[in-house]
């Protein structure tokens, strides 16, 4: 059986999220306009696939929707350049706190951010 691996990515998301999402903006204070908006997960997919999820609505076979509705209507692309140097983790829960590290150093680098 193979051994789940998980993921850390990014996606960025469209600059509007800011102005039109108050759950998004008031997570993010110290966002300036500057620097892009992001979404920052963690997957046992690929990125490419878990990005295509977000984007469809995604539902698991119970019928739960797992794909984030900010993604599905603001995200716009992969940013690679910012998850490649993560390598994969055999945790859900080291993925998770990966995510979370890495959400929150970005967000110190004044990008506006959004995570689980």
């Amino acid at each position: 059986m193979r051994k789940v691996q998980y993921q850390i990515y990014v996606i960025e998301l469209s600059k509007r999220v800011f102005t039109e999402n108050a759950k998004f903006r008031a997570a993010n204070p110290q966002f300036n306009g500057v620097l892009e908006c992001l979404y920052v997960g963690m997957t046992s997919k690929t990125p490419k696939e878990r990005f295509i999820q977000h984007k469809t609505g995604h539902r698991n076979k119970k019928g739960y929707k797992i794909s984030s509705s900010i993604v599905e209507k603001y995200g716009s692309y992969l940013r690679p350049s910012l998850y490649n140097h993560i390598d994969p983790v055999n945790s859900r829960q080291e993925a998770l706190k990966i995510e979370k590290l890495l959400a929150l150093e970005l967000r110190r680098k004044r990008y506006a951010v959004w995570f689980n």
